[in-house]
């Protein structure tokens, strides 16, 4: 709809315009592109505004140290720390660039494939989906150490016999790197070089390297973390929810809940232990929710679960992996009884979206606040959990304290006859 403008607001527009034009200018600017863009996008699209001056403070140091002076288009590990140290100012989860020698490049390119929807066929020809080569394992470093962190359930690495906690030596003789160690091997299989306990000699193992689709690869890691566990005379689910993000990895849990292999659980572990988040703020409905199971019965065909609703004993596992949308499950867990085991969650709740650099890689970025009822913010915090048990990485061999110490709590949760409980009014652990 068009409309004439009085004299009096063409001024007041054209006012903001110009002030919006003047802000604009006087950004600070080094003349790299990659650098001089995430000024740019960090500025109009930080959620907090308050945090802006502290970020541009950050910004003209930087330039004036000269580590973002080079104007060409490529990178140089001047500017990516540069671009690392200024986004630290924010000090807010949610917020970071990342490259495409990454798994988690990839992996949020799936999860933000709207987002960025403009760049995803250029990104990844010829039809846009976001692909890397890989054996679906993750790593971290410890004391200069390399370990697996995680072995995506399903995965080539967890059929080959790769455990949590095994330190990586090498792939194919040469340093371990995320992408790089498997690339143009799709179809090939790698010797990967490892120790498995503190002392012990190296061992090898084949592993064949995959073209992985992430959000289609958690949504098999869910499906087959998915296990029945026969323990003290009890029957106890378990599955990971590795993210929210996939398109029917809850469904997939609910399938199995109401007629597939946890029909006979008498109780279920779920472990948030996650990767990333994602996923509608009601996720955990399926397990605490009120409403009814049913079914659509059609006259042909087979039924359809419509809706379902647990109403056996929980027990949650949680740590610092636990984050953004799993942290939201996890709280709504601990407002409904249910217990919490492990350790203290990442404390990062805000929204982000990502958005595509001059050179390709993202810069994730937190956009939106995220509050609890009325003032219950978990960035920064985090939840306790009830029950804490630590997890020691390096040379784990595969075992998980954790895990073993929820399937226990399940199965006195059983033994002494305490079954689902009404939930509490609690208050907030912890408000800002």
């Amino acid at each position: 709809m068009c409309a004439r403008l009085g004299g009096k607001a063409s001024i007041v527009i054209l006012a903001m315009l110009m002030a919006t034009a003047t802000r604009a200018a006087e950004l600070p600017r080094s003349g790299q592109p990659i650098f001089d863009r995430v000024i740019e996008l960090v500025n109009a699209n930080f959620y907090d505004g308050r945090a802006l001056e502290r970020f541009n403070a950050a910004v003209r140091t930087e330039i004036d140290q000269g580590a973002a002076a080079r104007s060409e288009t490529g990178t140089h590990p001047s500017i990516d720390a540069a671009i690392a140290s200024v986004l630290a100012s924010l000090r807010v989860s949610h917020t970071g660039r990342f490259k495409a020698d990454t798994i988690d490049y990839f992996e949020l390119a799936d999860i933000f494939r709207f987002a960025i929807r403009d760049d995803m066929r250029r990104l990844f020809p010829p039809d846009g989906a976001a692909r890397y080569p890989g054996i679906g394992m993750v790593t971290t470093v410890e004391n200069g150490h390399r370990f697996v962190s995680d072995v995506y359930d399903g995965s080539a690495a967890k059929k080959a016999g790769l455990l949590v906690g095994d330190e990586i030596l090498a792939v194919d003789g040469l340093a371990y790197r995320e992408i790089g160690s498997f690339h143009d091997k799709v179809g090939q299989t790698v010797d990967i070089r490892l120790r498995r306990h503190r002392d012990g000699a190296p061992l090898s193992l084949r592993v064949p390297v995959e073209r992985l689709r992430p959000l289609p690869m958690f949504e098999r890691a869910i499906e087959e973390s998915i296990a029945l566990i026969e323990t003290g005379g009890r029957k106890i689910g378990y599955v990971r929810l590795w993210t929210l993000s996939t398109r029917d990895g809850l469904d997939r849990v609910a399938e199995a809940l109401a007629s597939g292999r946890l029909r006979d659980a008498e109780g279920l572990v779920v472990d948030l232990r996650g990767r990333w988040g994602g996923g509608p703020a009601d996720a955990a409905e399926f397990l605490v929710g009120g409403t009814p199971t049913f079914r659509l019965v059609p006259r042909r065909g087979e039924a359809t679960l419509a809706n379902f609703r647990w109403q056996r004993p929980v027990v949650a596992l949680i740590d610092e992996g636990t984050r953004s949308g799993l942290e939201l499950f996890a709280y709504t867990l601990r407002q409904n009884a249910i217990p919490l085991i492990g350790e203290r969650t990442a404390g990062a709740l805000l929204a982000g979206r990502a958005y595509v650099l001059p050179d390709d890689s993202l810069l994730e970025l937190a956009v939106s606040d995220a509050i609890i009822a009325d003032d219950l913010r978990l960035e920064g915090i985090g939840i306790e959990p009830d029950r804490a048990v630590p997890f020691p990485l390096a040379y784990a061999a595969g075992k998980d304290p954790q895990r073993e110490a929820a399937i226990a709590e399940m199965v006195r949760m059983l033994e002494s006859g305490k079954g689902r409980q009404s939930a509490p009014q609690r208050e907030p652990a912890t408000t800002r």
